[in-house]
């Protein structure tokens, strides 16, 4: 298999490092100031359990756009650009590659793969889900900093991709419905936004119970609109999701007993919506609190929190820091 990583940000440079290191054939497309620091210097991938390995330029193959991509092999296009950016890059990958091509989206949300299906019909479009928190320590350098194993959807190569990922060090499962999945993922992925405005490590932000009560509220409205609409959000994180806003409700020292797993975050990690503030990028806010917003109002409920959350995060400058007592302020949370 040919490893065709579109978007070499933190998590397509992670993902395409472990499997260029375990031998995969590899091709990163991305921007040219990341992938003019790996070519001269490597991909160094790490993590939190111990391991580290440098990937020399020379196993890796890098282009600034699809259509410079080499296309020996048998392409399995991983995409892992921000949800905003989901509809040209699948027409580029649409013009570049034949019908059944297989593309797994490796994003946050739960509306990337029926963007690419609308953008590219030919290509074979498979869910998938990222458990962890992955910094980008510097343009050549990335470090995997919270834990969980992939997850993708069914697919004729789907058990191939999953096995090429386990010998890699990345372990993957297929699971029938990535529905569930996906929207169990983006209720931790809510905390993406409070991170964000915190202007704090993901461990810090969270032992703070005022952050932990604004994103509380924020699962609580999401779980709503998912009851309105017949959806049951997948356990992705070690606590069932319907637990979740009761376990951030506890005080800090219960927290800290109760939710131990969730903890277990290196002190580097913060949210990739962080590094989007302060790059001055646009944020994935709309695929979160605002795919939140607008299934309630599918589904005839409101979530005016995640409405709330969404409006301060667009207004937001980079450098400002929003406290937690001031975040339940502005969100009379």
């Amino acid at each position: 298999m040919h490893f065709i990583i579109v978007g070499a940000g933190a998590i397509g440079c992670y993902v395409g490092a472990r499997l260029a290191a375990a031998g995969q054939q590899v091709s990163l497309v991305g921007r040219p100031g990341i992938l003019g620091e790996i070519a001269l210097h490597g991909l160094t991938v790490s993590d939190m359990d111990g391991f580290s390995a440098n990937v020399p330029a020379d196993r890796l193959r890098l282009a600034v756009s699809v259509a410079d991509v080499d296309r020996s092999g048998t392409p399995v296009v991983l995409l892992c650009v921000k949800g905003g950016a989901t509809a040209q890059a699948a027409a580029e990958i649409g013009a570049a590659f034949g019908a059944g091509t297989t593309v797994i989206s490796l994003q946050n949300g739960v509306d990337n793969v029926q963007r690419i299906r609308a953008a590219a019909p030919h290509l074979e479009v498979v869910a998938g889900m990222v458990p962890y928190n992955v910094v980008l320590t510097s343009a050549a350098k990335v470090h995997r900093a919270t834990t969980g194993h992939l997850q993708i959807g069914a697919s004729a190569v789907s058990a191939q991709v999953a096995a090429c990922c386990d010998a890699a060090g990345l372990p993957m499962v297929v699971v029938p419905d990535m529905q569930a999945v996906q929207w169990g993922k983006l209720l931790l992925n809510l905390n993406n936004p409070v991170n964000a405005l915190s202007d704090l490590p993901l461990r810090e932000e969270l032992m703070d119970r005022d952050y932990r009560l604004v994103l509380a509220a924020l699962q609580a409205e999401a779980l709503r609109a998912m009851d309105a609409a017949g959806i049951a959000p997948a356990k992705v994180a070690a606590a069932p999701p319907r637990l979740l806003p009761t376990i951030l409700r506890l005080p800090d020292w219960m927290f800290k007993v109760v939710a131990a797993r969730m903890l277990r975050i290196d002190p580097s990690a913060r949210s990739s919506m962080w590094d989007d503030l302060q790059k001055g990028r646009t944020t994935e806010i709309d695929d979160l609190c605002g795919a939140v917003t607008r299934l309630a109002q599918q589904h005839g409920t409101v979530a005016p929190i995640n409405a709330k959350l969404q409006n301060m995060v667009q207004a937001h400058g980079a450098g400002d820091r929003v406290s937690g007592r001031e975040m339940r302020r502005l969100l009379s949370v």
